[in-house]
């Protein structure tokens, strides 16, 4: 079993950035620039997983010997994959379809070990309930900006906890990586992660 020290994310999100950090890792961040957009033929679960295969087979042609981390998260209505939003119009119209509904996030992650050529793949659904949002609510959040690089339009953490009634799963995977299933996974690519610490409980002096 070999000491996992450092990987390659390949996303910009900063909320991945974070909880892998928090693993005691240190990551690079390497964005795949792969497109997200929707695909014929796919449902949101099965796009998730598209995605992050992708992200994670795009890296690897540029950082070919690295482990590597990708992720993507869809947000699954009704069987429909609600992406991030165009502008504020769309997140308003997206949250409103939200509000006072359960809805799916589906976050699938693939990591690849390009040494050894091995790779683990794993998408993890989680069921959320929205409260019934006002008007006020919904321009308030929207407002802050928060919800424009997030499926869904929006984000569980910070500001956007205040929509949320509650969930049936895994916080970490509407968040945006489903940290709880890689740590579990990870010794499946003979890695053994250093101390870690849950995200915000860091030690201060």
């Amino acid at each position: 079993m070999r000491d996992l020290t450092s990987i390659v994310l390949a996303s910009a999100s900063p909320r991945r950035y974070e909880l892998l950090t928090s693993l005691g890792l240190n990551v690079r961040v390497l964005p795949s620039d792969v497109d997200e957009g929707d695909r014929p033929g796919y449902g949101p679960r099965e796009l998730a997983a598209f995605h992050a295969a992708a992200k994670a087979d795009a890296v690897a042609l540029r950082e070919p010997a690295e482990l590597i981390v990708a992720a993507d998260t869809v947000v699954d209505l009704d069987g429909i994959a609600l992406g991030k939003p165009r502008d504020a119009d769309d997140a308003v119209r997206t949250l409103g379809a939200l509000s006072g509904r359960e809805h799916v996030v589906h976050t699938a992650y693939v990591a690849r070990d390009g040494a050894a050529g091995d790779r683990i793949e794993a998408t993890v659904s989680t069921r959320v309930r929205f409260a019934k949002l006002s008007d006020e609510i919904v321009r308030t959040y929207i407002a802050t900006g928060d919800p424009f690089d997030k499926a869904g339009s929006y984000g569980i953490q910070g500001r956007g906890a205040a929509l949320v009634e509650r969930i049936e799963g895994d916080f970490y995977t509407v968040m945006g990586f489903p940290l709880g299933d890689f740590v579990r996974r990870i010794p499946e690519l003979g890695y053994r992660l250093p101390g870690a610490r849950a995200p915000g409980t860091e030690r201060r002096s």
